[in-house]
């Protein structure tokens, strides 16, 4: 019974981790956020994010802010 909780909790963690990082405007291989242009987010490799979020301050690594839809 206590190799059920610890694996159910190790899956939960695994799966809740998984989901955070696919939420993150320049995940993976764009190598996350250079800066914010025009209210879009700029990645490391020099693309434009698809991402629906926008960001509102040219600082470099601004947070996200959720774009009304």
């Amino acid at each position: 019974m206590n190799w059920t909780i610890i694996l159910g909790a190790a899956l939960l963690f695994a799966v809740s981790m998984a989901t955070h990082a696919a939420n993150t405007p320049c995940s993976g291989k764009k190598g996350g956020i250079s800066h914010c242009e025009s209210g879009r987010f700029i990645c490391n490799d020099g693309t434009v994010s698809q991402s629906k979020k926008t960001c509102m301050s040219p600082e470099r690594n601004s947070q996200p802010k959720r774009r009304k839809s």
